[in-house]
């Protein structure tokens, strides 16, 4: 793949609420363990840039730290916020290995080469990825992200039209 594109934003979480009356924050999590924030120590939380403190396991949350962040009050008003890195500071990929973020905004082609549209988006049922396309006429389709039916081609993704009914 060619390199992401240059300040875009990966969200790893969203704010559920806050925890308790000191300020900290319960988290969904959108990776796969505390630990894949905890690697991080800056992010962007709605339109702050904020250092994390702290952050640990909260049975179906992660519960979280952050500084300028103090009391119960700052903590709800941060409720629904996305927890964000910039793309460039998420680990290197290995060959064949991709981040959702970076299929986001791609163009799709059928194997003669004829647009057919643009990933909106990534989902993940646990059966394995799915692409939201949306066509050239305005209508969305979904379809599994696997060969035959949907592959990646450096900065493009190639379909079988059979599948965008």
């Amino acid at each position: 793949m060619t390199s992401p594109a240059t300040g875009k934003r990966v969200a790893l979480a969203a704010v559920a609420g806050a925890h308790g009356v000191r300020g900290e924050l319960r988290l969904k999590l959108f990776s796969d363990s505390v630990e894949s924030l905890a690697r991080h120590s800056r992010f962007i939380v709605g339109d702050r840039d904020v250092k994390l403190c702290d952050i640990r396991e909260g049975g179906k949350t992660a519960i979280a730290r952050f500084e300028g962040i103090s009391d119960r009050s700052a903590a709800e008003a941060l409720r629904g916020q996305l927890v964000e890195i910039d793309r460039s500071e998420l680990p290197p990929l290995e060959e064949g290995e991709y981040y959702h973020a970076d299929l986001v905004g791609l163009p799709c082609f059928d194997e003669a080469g004829h647009p057919v549209g643009t990933v909106a988006a990534v989902e993940n049922f646990g059966a394995g990825d799915l692409l939201e396309i949306e066509k050239a006429d305005g209508r969305k389709a979904l379809i599994p992200f696997r060969d035959p039916i949907a592959t990646f081609d450096e900065d493009r993704i190639m379909l079988d039209p059979e599948f965008l009914a």
